[in-house]
């Protein structure tokens, strides 16, 4: 994770919900009045945004003392402490719905990412992303698929081609849509094809792709598809997979499975926070 990007967007996200003061925490503690604030795993799930809170309570009172009990990545028990934060208490409160509001949904991230994992159970096929995040939370919700035991596809438009229908229908074909592309991006970018036939996946193999995705296709199609595509092309599945559909495309032999709704549509995990003055 960008710590120096994960700072500024604290700023704008504590400025957002602070703005000029807290009103009720300043009206109501000392500046000189401190205590501690505590989280509270209340369900089982995948803890993922520690840096979240050491870097939030630091960046409100450098001197705030911030425990991190666990680490990212690591499962949690209802009832576990997860993390204490000690210092002025209306500091310790203008953080606390910021800091819980990530906390909760990157762990929710994470947890759903990891229950994913665990339904596929392969060896050779990987879990990752999509761009479906949360316009402002990109870097974080897929840090969080990270930490569930994911991989990330790209980031956004900018760090890999993907031709996609539309870009096809413009081209005239995937072979021109390539060849486009190839004439004018540099050798470190990667670029995917979309496809929908076996005949489309026949002209990515053709035209030279670095990956083919298999869009909306049935664990029986891409196993019939995936033996036209040499070893040293990436395949990747996505479309109409859930949960309940998702073993059934452990055996197809594609290297990724790419899930919209581990970001797009996750709940978040149920964590609380106890404050106690001193």
């Amino acid at each position: 994770m960008n710590k120096l990007k994960l700072r500024l967007q604290l700023e704008q996200f504590f400025l957002e919900d602070i703005g000029d003061r807290d009103l009720t925490s300043g009206l109501i503690f000392g500046e000189d009045q401190t205590g501690m604030v505590v989280f509270l795993a209340k369900d089982n799930g995948i803890f993922c945004g520690e840096e979240i809170i050491r870097s939030g309570y630091k960046m409100l009172n450098p001197s705030a003392e911030v425990n991190i009990k666990v680490k990212d990545g690591e499962w949690i028990e209802k009832g576990q402490v997860l993390a204490e934060a000690a210092g002025p208490v209306s500091d310790l409160l203008k953080g606390e719905r910021v800091v819980l509001n990530l906390l909760q949904r990157m762990s929710g991230i994470a947890t759903k990412t990891s229950e994913a994992v665990r339904v596929l159970n392969s060896s050779h096929t990987k879990i990752c992303d999509t761009r479906k995040t949360t316009p402002g939370l990109r870097m974080l919700e897929k840090y969080a698929v990270r930490c569930g035991g994911g991989f990330n596809h790209r980031y956004g438009l900018y760090d890999a081609v993907m031709i996609k229908d539309n870009h096809i229908s413009f081209a005239g074909s995937i072979s021109k849509a390539v060849e486009e592309v190839r004439s004018k991006v540099g050798h470190m970018v990667k670029v995917e094809v979309e496809t929908e036939t076996k005949e489309q996946v026949l002209e990515a193999v053709e035209s030279g792709a670095d990956v083919i995705m298999f869009d909306n296709r049935s664990p029986e199609e891409i196993k019939e598809w995936i033996s036209s595509v040499p070893k040293g092309i990436l395949t990747e599945a996505s479309g109409g997979i859930t949960l309940d559909n998702l073993s059934s495309y452990s055996d197809t032999g594609v290297d990724f499975i790419s899930l919209g709704f581990l970001t797009h549509s996750v709940k978040s995990l149920d964590i609380s926070v106890k404050v106690t003055v001193e």
